[in-house]
């Protein structure tokens, strides 16, 4: 994430540390590599190992670098994290998982990807391996499925209002990032203040569907618990309700024994869903320092598991849960 100066700084970098103690040493898995803040910090530590992963071809030549940097204590893959357990990594045991779900500020320093909003070029906002950008979703797809988009991935109340405006300026002509900007603020009429802007929802609901957020996370969190062993830790920093929504009912869920199992059920064989010990039930926030340092860390939300010593088990609870977002998700097949 990023000052206003644009400078990367790893969220909450500090408190992930003391979770996770590569002082000791250890393998840990970044799983959204990004300018490689946290596996940095990791293998600045001795006998430490950091298996790096991201979705992003414009990190590659950095996370090269410091492959040979770090006497190639790194590995890394160009891949989306949801692929966690096609990673081989050989027989090592694996201490931590991180995922960090923001954005990096590399990418939106680069105006011609489109997901800043003061983009001047066509809508884009693919993080790597998409079959489509914004500016498909925004020109081709009905009025209806946009307003869906909107609301469910950027709770966006004026959904309908953005979509009918969106619908009507492309009779006229393709719409570009400063076209929906102005759309936006438009509708909004300045209804928000402070410090987020007016098309905040709307770009990260767009964001959200053409990279598949949601299914990659919720697919990336089981895959990830796939490759924990005993007392492995799975990390989690989320920056927006959706994401620290699925993240919270994932952890709560099968941190505990199911409620109310059937007394009739013999011991033996009732279901024990629980793959982790949850030491911290309420998230850790970044400190009043780091969020003048660092003004996107104020959203940011960290949750911790650590893996119990049941068999794992498909968790069918959270696929069932936010099914209707996978089935919004679904609506990209059509471009």
């Amino acid at each position: 994430m990023s000052s206003g100066n644009l400078e990367h700084f790893p969220v909450m970098l500090d408190k992930i540390l003391s979770i996770i103690t590569p002082q000791h040493g250890g393998t840990f898995i970044d799983c959204t590599f990004g300018a490689g803040g946290y596996t940095k910090a990791i293998l600045n530590f001795p006998n430490t190992k950091v298996i790096a992963l991201d979705r992003d071809r414009s990190v590659n030549l950095h996370a090269h670098f410091l492959t040979q940097k770090y006497n190639k204590r790194l590995k890394f893959y160009n891949s989306k994290f949801s692929q966690i357990d096609k990673i081989s990594e050989g027989n090592k045991s694996i201490n931590a998982i991180i995922l960090d779900l923001g954005f990096s500020m590399f990418q939106m320093k680069n105006l011609s990807r489109g997901f800043s909003f003061n983009s001047k070029g066509p809508l884009d906002m693919r993080m790597g391996f998409n079959d489509f950008g914004a500016n498909k979703v925004i020109n081709k797809l009905d009025q209806k499925e946009i307003e869906l988009i909107l609301k469910y991935f950027g709770e966006e109340k004026y959904n309908k209002r953005i979509a009918f405006q969106i619908i009507n300026l492309r009779k006229k002509k393709e719409i570009d990032t400063q076209d929906l900007v102005k759309i936006i603020n438009k509708v909004k009429k300045k209804k928000t203040y402070g410090r987020i802007n007016e098309a905040t929802k709307s770009f990260q609901a767009l964001r959200i569907f053409v990279n598949n957020e949601i299914s990659e996370l919720i697919f990336g969190l089981i895959n990830a618990t796939k490759k924990l062993k005993i007392g492995s830790m799975l990390v989690v920093v989320t920056f927006h309700s959706l994401e620290d929504k699925i993240v919270k009912y994932y952890f709560k869920t099968y941190s505990e024994k199911n409620k109310n199992p059937s007394r009739y059920i013999p011991e033996s064989v009732k279901e024990d869903k629980r793959l982790f010990h949850c030491p911290q039930k309420k998230p850790l926030i970044a400190s009043k320092k780091e969020i003048f340092l660092n003004p996107p860390s104020r959203s940011a939300k960290l949750r911790y598991v650590i893996r119990n010593s049941n068999k794992f088990i498909f968790p069918k609870d959270l696929i069932n849960k936010f099914q209707s977002y996978l089935d919004i998700e679904s609506i990209g097949l059509k471009l």
